[in-house]
């Protein structure tokens, strides 16, 4: 089964950049960050998602 890429290169940077990573990934490579760090990188794209899908609709209804 082929990987399926979710994430863009430029959110997963952004992201990290946000929480505070970066620096580990630019030295490391994304195999060099915690697990936790891994996990809130998740979260934290979940809830631009969940953001995302809220303004649009908010959107649709005003129309």
């Amino acid at each position: 089964m082929a990987k399926q890429k979710i994430m863009s290169s430029r959110l997963k940077e952004e992201i990290a950049k946000e929480l505070g990573f970066y620096d580990v990934v630019e030295r490391e490579g994304w195999g060099g960050i915690k697990a936790r760090d891994a996990g809130n990188m998740v979260k934290r794209a979940v809830e631009m998602a969940q953001q995302n899908l809220a303004n649009q609709s908010a959107q649709n209804n005003q129309k």
